[in-house]
């Protein structure tokens, strides 16, 4: 399994740098390459994908880069220009948090919200939940401790009131080879917090060990995923309602986990209640899989990746699916694809669609431009995608890009 703190340590060590803001006509368009300006002072890394507000600007974060090195937030207007709204590690030791991994909300009154991996007095900390003013001010809402309190904040999602929800990575107790395995949490317009579930309350962590999405909120529930966990240790999905957890699916009960396995995405959900989602791993080619959770707990695989030769369709796919009006799924994937950087990666990644009966689409094979100017995928990348009024698809690959580069590329895609 991925571990986050991990990954933005190597990130770190790394020094990945880019220069050169690329934008081309067509399908695919890359709208901004980051490390454009010296020092990176617009950003490097855009990890999380971003979100769209009713005038067509694009909002994100970035791991790194920014005026002091700890990433920013920023803005892309429908022309393309981008402007860096917040430059993280601004305050002594990092108070105001640094490294945002997870992606952006944004509430009526223009307000963003997001999650940092370091936060605190001592430089890093467990991670921070912040807001940020429309004027740019920015405001640690709570600032993780460990422990019970959980570590290693996730995406959030809004509710009408205010509230922030989450799940923490790790945390929450002692299990976990003593690093807790995890929480699900809400957070007030006013900063407190409140943990609402601890994983791995269960005897064998049936319950379900280290979320790494977002959450759904329906009909007063909350739904998400956990990597680990479940019956066959191979990750859930699961409901909070109240204080009462329901694991609905246990990955892995099929003979090679040919029903998927380690979903790291969240789950979304059709006007019929069916939820759907993604697993890394597992699939009838052990490449991951795109599944439908009926309301009654059924589960059926609709694509399974790399079921063409050299993984053409794709593989891993990491992020969270969106639906279209026609009841479309989009997504992307980390690997496979027949985009390839000599000695860095062969398969790149793929921006793909699935429609309702299965049939699977690849609308970009991620560095299938010279010297991946269009860029690619990293890692466990999570960065998904967002829909646009117009039906335009807008994300972020977190590596490559311009030169070839790690800093990675804003896009939009027109299905």
């Amino acid at each position: 399994m991925f571990n986050r703190s991990t990954i933005w340590r190597a990130l770190l060590g790394a020094g990945m740098m880019l220069s050169l803001c690329v934008a081309k006509a067509g399908a695919y368009t890359v709208l901004h390459a980051f490390c454009s300006q010296a020092n990176c002072a617009d950003g490097a890394i855009a990890h999380a994908g971003v979100i769209v507000d009713v005038a067509g600007n694009l909002y994100g974060t970035t791991l790194q880069g920014g005026d002091h090195g700890g990433g920013t937030v920023f803005r892309i207007a429908q022309d393309g220009t981008e402007t860096v709204l917040y430059s993280f590690c601004a305050q002594t030791n990092c108070a105001d948090g640094s490294a945002p991994y997870a992606g952006l909300v944004m509430d009526g009154a223009g307000n963003l919200y997001g999650a940092t991996a370091c936060g605190g007095a001592d430089g890093c900390g467990f991670g921070a939940v912040f807001k940020l003013a429309p004027g740019g001010q920015e405001t640690v809402l709570h600032a993780f401790a460990g422990g019970k309190d959980g570590a290693d904040p996730n995406d959030l999602v809004l509710d009408q009131a205010g509230n922030l929800y989450g799940t923490t990575e790790l945390g929450g107790g002692k299990g976990c080879g003593g690093m807790g395995c995890g929480t699900v949490f809400r957070i007030s317009p006013s900063g407190s917090e409140k943990i609402l579930y601890r994983f791995c309350s269960q005897t064998n962590c049936a319950d379900g060990s280290f979320p790494w999405s977002a959450l759904l909120i329906r009909s007063g529930n909350l739904y998400g995923t956990t990597v680990n966990g479940g019956a066959n240790a191979r990750g859930t999905v699961f409901e909070l309602s109240g204080k009462k957890e329901t694991v609905l699916y246990s990955f892995c009960p099929q003979a090679n986990c040919s029903d998927g396995a380690d979903p790291y995405a969240a789950v979304v959900a059709d006007k019929a209640g069916n939820l759907y989602g993604t697993t890394a791993n597992g699939g009838a080619n052990s490449g991951g899989t795109v599944f439908k959770l009926s309301r009654k707990g059924r589960e059926s695989v609709l694509h399974f990746f790399c079921a063409q030769q050299n993984c053409s369709d794709g593989y891993a796919p990491f992020a969270a699916l969106i639906f279209d009006s026609a009841g479309n799924l989009y997504g992307t994937t980390e690997g496979g694809g027949s985009g390839s950087v000599s000695n860095q990666c062969t398969g790149c990644g793929v921006v793909f669609k699935v429609a309702a009966d299965g049939t699977e689409t690849v609308l970009h094979n991620f560095c299938s431009k010279k010297e991946c100017t269009d860029g690619g995928s990293f890692l466990a990348g999570m960065a998904g995608l967002t829909r646009g009024k117009s039906g335009t698809l807008y994300g972020t690959a977190p590596q490559f890009g311009g030169n070839g580069e790690n800093a990675g590329v804003a896009y939009s895609i027109h299905p």
